[in-house]
């Protein structure tokens, strides 16, 4: 029992200490006693002075009190509830604000000739400096237009990487502020900065096309020293900054790092100032990205003389740190990959990219390190980042390899976790460690794709795994940053960029033709869905309102498209539109349900609808899933309105989903309940989203049931209905076939990825095939999630319809014959829930822990219900493994 406040926290990132705007909001949670206190007292000292302490009635996202605060204030802060003890103290400190930054914009003198993307060396940008004794303390903040390391007398400052992060630089960049105090030296110091292309100016997706946010790199830093007596000194990029090659012969995100420890140095050059025209700087909400942790290599395997194959045992993303570097001269080349043909050997080629009419992408991560054969050198490549589970190490000549030397560093976003699964299934726990690993590896700065291939922010496939994101790790800074970029990238006419941040500046080139492939329902959706989602999970009504302009202007050119273009289906049908065709989005491109498992050939092999006929594919007709998103992100705005008080147009949107509603029932349904085009992913998507009468629910699930049987009991869903089909199953009365599908061991099924040994969630669902060949990413995240299922089903929690910040639950666990216990948790606003159940002897034995301020509905699986408030709830009930429970 703690009768105090915890986990007090302000709505900002930081490294080495929480960093904010003038501004942050305050939240906290309550004490762990049953009752939720009605008012609150907070104390707050600024730069050690107290400010009035005052009383609040909320403890979720309150705005900063007591006026706006100035750069640089450090600050202490408490709260305690009524009479109750007081918090520990929670601190923060201001970073330095837009306004007052003096430092000039310096730029690398780079050599006349340009090696080319992927090819171009990093630069270090440094300045001396005196510093007087009794520095108390030193705060550096810094931040660029590439990727930079910043570096005090030689020791790196922070433990951030791949700073500034990946933003949409034409709008927002933001800085970072390390805490520098042990490094300085009475006397001569160094200020390093090692700059590179990074995100800002490197190569951007499968087909490695240069980013388009600028030519040149960028760097601006101040170094803000207070000493003991009071007096200050202010570092500064300036006119007096030199720079020169670094070791860093070569440095791109995608394609890898060379680093040549032997390399000469050459006489400084002076730095070019003001050459760069960047955005005010601001500072991130999100967590940073970090070394999270370090595996050693399971195996090292010799292959022949100066090769070597290392197996670290899991997929993810981040980049080998190697100590043994050989005699001065020995060069080691390591090429990263996630898959071993059957000759043992590593293989990327499921990772090259083939578009028609242009030529084969081969993929390529590939670091190399010359050895200068000083004791003590380690390589990290930090000027780039990898997926991968293996790693080919070939070395020169006759040097051997110290197989303990060899580390892989995990790299990605810092993200808290909240929530945590284990039931007494083995490989259901191993599914959700796939998923698990999966989006961490895809939680490198933005929501990624896969660390490998491509790499790009697909709003599509966040969309999809946000629910499930929510539930295992704390991403709600994370997600404000990236929908952030989301809204710089949205074009002029309220299009969504399929990606962001969008390197490629689609909305500056409107005749390229990917920008024709720009605008897809369940893609540019994310707009509404991601920050929806977000609300609902954690109570923030902020994260509606800075997007609001950005969702309405997407949903009325979705609308207005749905009102002016009509796929040539429907003009061939009839040269007038019908009444309902207004309603339909059909006639502008969508990507579909994408990825549904291949029909195979007559030998075999999976035939690819978009090999075969891409134009077809382009222009099919895809309106049935357009108009469903089109239903679900028009009512969503119209909750979204409700929310924020917009009245009118809470009204407006909700009589437009009405009518898309029935526009689709009208076009896409039949008055027997099946869809028009009679696919698994179709009557998922029409149940989940409400699509389908009351009436005719029932008929519709049973026939997604006899599509699965006749399957042979498999999935056919792709990408944007596979995280709804068990829940869809389950809640119309179907549990038995969802378990068999999730517990189907042959393809396409989730548990054949593990058979298969995947560590990670497949884009393809034949990822590894029978013969052992990769097929696609092997670290793509969206069929994960499924495992939202095992949280929301299998241990059944879930918030109750219309809770927000889950002030009210309900835990009803759908248990299969297989199972005998779960157990799981998740970190809520309100403090931790907890649930355990167990079979035995025809009993199920259930626990809940029910935090304060929050309430809970029990119902067993024999419909016996409960509301239970906070505090501890047991009960058991009957279970009987034949009866069918809807839900």
């Amino acid at each position: 029992m703690n009768d105090a406040p915890y986990d007090l926290c302000i709505d900002s990132g930081g490294d080495q200490f929480p960093v904010s705007g003038p501004a942050p909001r305050l939240s906290w949670k309550p004490p762990t006693g049953a009752c939720l206190p009605t008012r609150y007292a907070l104390e707050c000292a600024v730069d050690g002075e107290a400010r009035t302490s005052l009383t609040l009635g909320h403890h979720l996202f309150v705005p900063w009190p007591w006026g706006d605060l100035r750069s640089g204030q450090r600050v202490a802060w408490q709260v305690r509830a009524a009479e109750g003890a007081w918090s520990p103290w929670h601190r923060f400190e201001v970073g330095l604000l837009d306004t007052d930054w003096r430092a000039r914009w310096i730029s690398p003198a780079e050599s006349p000739v340009d090696p080319g993307y992927g090819r171009r060396p990093a630069h270090t940008l440094s300045c001396a400096f005196e510093a007087l004794p009794g520095v108390r303390s030193a705060r550096l903040y810094a931040t660029a237009l590439g990727v930079y390391e910043a570096y005090l007398n030689g020791e790196r400052a922070g433990t951030a990487e791949l700073s500034p992060g990946s933003t949409s630089y034409d709008r927002t960049l933001h800085a970072q502020a390390s805490d520098v105090t042990p490094s300085v030296r009475a006397g001569a110091n160094r200020i390093e900065l090692v700059l590179s292309d990074g995100w800002y100016r490197g190569q951007v997706g499968a087909f490695r096309q240069p980013a388009g946010w600028g030519t040149v790199l960028g760097a601006r830093a101040e170094l803000h020293l207070a000493y003991e007596d009071g007096t200050r000194q202010v570092v500064r990029t300036g006119e007096s900054w030199t720079c020169s090659p670094s070791a860093v012969t070569r440095a791109d995100l995608m394609d890898g790092q060379t680093t040549d420890f032997g390399v000469r140095p050459e006489p400084a050059r002076p730095v070019l100032v003001d050459r760069v025209v960047a955005p005010p700087v601001t500072w991130s909400p999100a967590p940073p990205v970090r070394v999270v942790a370090s595996r050693p290599a399971q195996s090292v395997k010799q292959v022949e003389d100066g090769l070597w194959i290392a197996d670290f045992g899991q997929n993810a993303s981040g980049w080998l740190a190697l100590s043994d570097l050989g005699p001065a001269g020995t060069r080691t080349v390591i090429d990263h990959g996630e898959h071993l043909g059957a000759d043992g050997d590593l293989s990327t080629r499921h990772l090259d990219s083939f578009m028609p009419g242009e030529d084969l992408a081969q993929f390529v991560q590939c670091d190399e390190v010359v050895s200068a054969g000083r004791p003590g050198e380690i390589f990290e490549p930090r000027h780039t980042v990898h997926g991968f589970r293996y790693a080919r190490i070939r070395r020169d000549g006759a040097a051997p390899l110290d197989p303990t030397s060899l580390t892989m560093r995990v790299v990605h976003t810092d993200l808290r976790r909240t929530g945590t699964f284990a039931c007494s299934d083995e490989d259901l726990g191993r599914l959700h460690a796939l998923a698990d690993w999966s989006f961490r590896g895809n939680a490198v700065d933005v929501p990624t794709d896969c660390p490998t291939r491509e790499r790009l922010g697909w709003t599509g496939d966040y969309l999809v795994f946000a629910p499930t994101a929510t539930r295992l790790y704390d991403v709600l800074g994370f997600s404000r940053k990236w929908l952030r970029s989301v809204r710089d990238d949205q074009l002029d006419d309220g299009r969504i960029a399929n990606f962001s941040p969008d390197g490629r500046r689609i909305k500056h080139h409107l005749d390229d033709r990917f920008a024709m492939m720009t605008g897809s329902a369940g893609w540019g959706d994310a707009i509404v869905a991601v920050p929806w989602e977000l609300y609902e999970a954690y109570g923030d009504r902020e994260v509606l309102a800075e997007n609001w302009d950005a969702m309405t202007r997407w949903v009325e050119w979705a609308l207005t498209t749905a009102h002016t273009v009509r796929h040539p289906s429907r003009v061939e049908r009839s040269a007038e539109p019908l009444p309902h065709e207004r309603y339909l989005w059909d006639g502008s491109f969508h990507w579909g349900e994408w990825t549904e498992p291949k029909k195979k050939g007559p030998d075999g092999i999976p035939v690819d609808p978009i090999k075969v006929d891409p134009a077809g594919w382009f222009m099919a007709d895809k309106g049935e899933v357009g108009t469903a998103f089109l239903y679900r992100s028009t009512s969503t705005l119209a909750r979204v309105a409700e929310v924020l008080g917009r009245t009118q147009e809470a009204a407006r949107y909700a009589a437009s989903a009405e009518r898309i509603r029935a526009a689709w029932r009208t076009e896409y349904l039949t008055a027997d309940g099946r869809t028009c085009g009679d696919t698994q992913a179709g009557y998922v998507r029409a149940l989940s989203l409400g699509l389908v009468p009351d009436e005719l629910r029932a008929t519709a699930a049973e026939r997604l049931v006899s599509l699965i049987r006749s399957a042979g009991t498999h999935l056919g869903t792709g990408f944007l209905a596979t995280g709804d089909l068990l829940p869809v199953l389950c809640d119309a009365g179907h549990a038995d076939v969802a378990y068999e599908l999730l517990l189907q061991r042959t393809a396409p099924s989730w548990l054949y990825l593990l058979d298969r040994g995947a560590t990670t969630i497949w884009e393809d669902w034949e990822g590894v095939d029978e013969s052992g060949e990769a097929h696609d990413s092997l670290n793509h995240y969206s069929k994960g999630a499924v495992v939202r299922f095992l949280h929301t089903h299998t241990l059944g929690l879930r918030q109750a319809p219309g809770s927000v910040a889950w002030e009210s639950f309900e835990v009803a666990p759908v248990p299969h014959a297989s199972l005998t216990w779960a157990r799981g948790t998740h970190e809520s606003p309100y403090g931790t829930i907890g649930v355990e159940w167990h079979l035995s002897g025809g009993q199920l034995t259930l626990t809940v822990d029910v935090p304060p301020g929050t309430t809970a509905r029990v119902v067993f699986p024999d419909g016996t219900a409960r509301t239970v408030p906070p505090g501890r709830f047991e009960g058991n009930a009957p279970w009987n493994a034949s009866v069918r429970m809807s839900r």
